[in-house]
């Protein structure tokens, strides 16, 4: 379902990119600044700290796990991973919590690119398109501990020498 809120006309091509959100089955609000997508049972978000947010990614592509990744601008930059699966991961969420995740949900707003923010504008680090899924948060939950682990932080070290 798309909303829009204001009065000002819509770019013909926002418009369409918040329609092609919305055939994804995804909740998603335009505003002055852009496309929101709206957090419900279906969608989440998680965002990773900064110093995990690479090795995650990699870690979600190299096991073929990555969904869509938001990178929003800013000093450090952040990433949003989108997930599904979030009404039964108490327990995942709780440990991505416990590392300084974010996790956007039950109605929480996440910019979709191209949103403006003050920083610069919100892109796709992994688009929908590249991606073969909206992975469970589990799966999120499994990288950052996978990655976070002493044994991954020695191997990627190795790797990148």
């Amino acid at each position: 379902m798309r909303t829009t809120s204001g009065t000002s006309l819509l770019d013909r091509d926002l418009t369409a990119t918040a329609d092609g959100y919305s055939d994804r089955g995804w909740n998603v609000a335009t505003t002055a600044n852009g496309i929101s997508l709206i957090t419900d049972a279906d969608v989440a978000g998680i965002e990773i700290p900064a110093e995990h947010a690479d090795a995650v990614r990699h870690y979600m592509r190299a096991n073929q796990m990555v969904g869509p990744v938001i990178e929003l601008p800013g000093t450090p930059s952040r990433e949003i991973h989108l997930v599904t699966g979030i009404a039964n991961a108490s327990m995942a969420i709780a440990a991505l919590r416990a590392i300084g995740a974010i996790v956007h949900m039950d109605g929480a707003g996440i910019p979709l690119p191209p949103t403006q923010l003050v920083a610069g504008s919100a892109r796709w680090s992994v688009s929908p398109e590249e991606s073969r899924w909206l992975p469970p948060v589990v799966a999120v939950g499994a990288a950052v501990r996978a990655v976070t682990s002493a044994r991954w932080s020695e191997s990627a070290r190795r790797v990148a020498s």
